[in-house]
């Protein structure tokens, strides 16, 4: 009995050991850049105004979630960040089989955005395709606006995922 619990005690310690050799003390952001000046992204669809939404809540969420500061001068940035939504699609979910009203409904928003270093020329990340989405449903009084609204900033908030080092 007492070997087997021995063997037992060594390998949970096998276990966690090797559980953390993918330890890294690593930090997720780059140190090398202290700000960011973000730019008003295009938009290549039909549906307008989104593009501020979209840059506004980037800025914010680069703010909050990372070490870099916004800057509202480009000259006085380390870094820029630029992009274009591509495409903003409204499907439906579900439908009621008995009225064929649309019960759930989807905004889906797709953006391409670049991160240049100002001081290098080179860029940290380049024309990365990013993709967000939000349901709605109109039979509970929400709009698509409502929707792509919540899709934009969950698109901004992949971005600044993006934005991480790489491990």
């Amino acid at each position: 009995m007492k070997t087997y619990i021995a063997i037992m005690a060594v390998s949970a310690a096998a276990m966690v050991m090797a559980g953390c050799s993918g330890y890294s003390d690593e930090h997720l952001y780059s140190k090398s850049v202290k700000s960011v000046y973000v730019e008003m992204f295009d938009n290549a669809t039909f549906r307008r105004d989104l593009e501020y939404d979209l840059s506004n809540s980037l800025a914010k969420q680069i703010e909050a979630e990372t070490p870099y500061k916004i800057v509202s001068d480009r000259s006085k940035a380390d870094t820029v960040i630029s992009g274009e939504i591509t495409s903003i699609v409204n499907s439906s979910i579900t439908v009621d089989i008995w009225s064929g009203r649309n019960l759930e409904n989807q905004a889906e928003i797709t953006a391409s955005f670049s991160w240049k270093n100002l001081k290098t020329g080179d860029y940290l990340i380049e024309n990365k395709a990013v993709t967000a989405a939000a349901t709605y449903s109109e039979v509970q009084k929400q709009s698509f606006s409502y929707a792509a609204n919540i899709a934009a900033n969950r698109l901004a908030m992949a971005i600044v995922e993006k934005m991480q080092t790489e491990w």
